[in-house]
């Protein structure tokens, strides 16, 4: 009997206790974090003109086609085509290197490419392949078709490559 008082004061006891108040932090107000001011961009309009191929890039065996993104864009991003000038001659392509970039992407247009990427190993990228390339990302070509050409997109339009030293 002495369990069932025990029990049944417990019981009573619990009954007369209020509930508790639950306190729910409301979330802190979003302070306005202020945005880099960029200049105005502008639209970037090219057409396909075979003598917009030039020999002056980062590559001697590859001809850029610009695409007037970074003039554009005042210098954030750059888009080109490159049409890489065959045959592949390894000794010249194969030289491990990465670029000082916050973004880099590739796309086949045309043929195919052989890359190598640290962590990434070997790949055959072919037409309508694409892949990018996280920043400071060791790199280089192995091989490519005579017909091989890629549109990249980098930003910034500026930026370091740094041959490294294997």
């Amino acid at each position: 009997m002495a369990k069932q008082r025990t029990s049944k004061v417990a019981v009573k006891t619990a009954a007369k206790k209020k509930p508790v108040a639950r306190v729910v932090a409301k979330p802190a107000k979003a302070t306005a974090v202020a945005k880099p001011t960029r200049r105005k961009q502008r639209v970037a309009i090219s057409h396909y003109r075979e003598e917009d191929f030039a020999a002056d890039g980062l590559r001697a065996y590859a001809k850029y086609r610009d695409l007037g993104i970074a003039a554009a864009t005042h210098g954030l991003a750059q888009a080109h085509v490159i049409r890489l000038i065959g045959p592949c001659n390894p000794a010249e392509v194969s030289k491990l290197h990465y670029h000082d970039a916050e973004f880099q992407m590739v796309y086949v247009l045309n043929g195919w490419v052989k890359t190598y990427m640290e962590g990434e190993g070997e790949t055959l990228m072919k037409q309508g392949s694409s892949w990018t390339q996280p920043p400071r990302i060791k790199h280089l070509i192995r091989d490519y078709s005579d017909n091989c050409e890629l549109l990249e997109v980098i930003l910034p339009a500026e930026f370091r490559t740094v041959e490294v030293k294997g």
